[in-house]
């Protein structure tokens, strides 16, 4: 798995880091059940803080998408909807995004996907 940060991005490195990974489980190339690389190591590797690493690594597990264990670290949670819910998820931040780039309201967007819910 190939992380790459860009520093001049407005998007903060934690959620850089996490949707690097969420990528990676969305593609396949990283599976349920895998380890994620220990948070010094890779916080080492793109020349970060640790505690970056931890806050993508965070939003993850927030996301059901990784278990952080203590001991074992960071695996990808089980189950064949891993890849599924890692591209469903990538589409909710798309969404938002455009919709804050639209100038809509939190209520607007709810309304939007409520509507998109009761098939109209």
């Amino acid at each position: 798995m190939l992380i790459r940060l860009d520093p001049a991005s407005p998007l903060p490195l934690g959620d850089q880091i996490a949707a690097a990974v969420r990528g990676a489980i969305a593609d396949g190339a990283v599976r349920p059940g895998e380890r994620l690389p220990a948070a010094r190591a890779l916080a080492d590797s793109l020349g970060v803080n640790v505690h970056t690493v931890l806050r993508g690594y965070q939003r993850l597990r927030e996301e059901d998408l990784i278990e952080l264990r203590r001991g074992r670290g960071a695996v990808v949670t089980g189950g064949d909807t891993s890849p599924g819910r890692a591209r469903l998820v990538e589409g909710v931040r798309h969404l938002i995004a455009e919709a804050r780039t639209l100038g809509l309201s939190d209520e607007e967007v709810l309304a939007l996907v409520r509507t998109g819910l009761a098939g109209r």
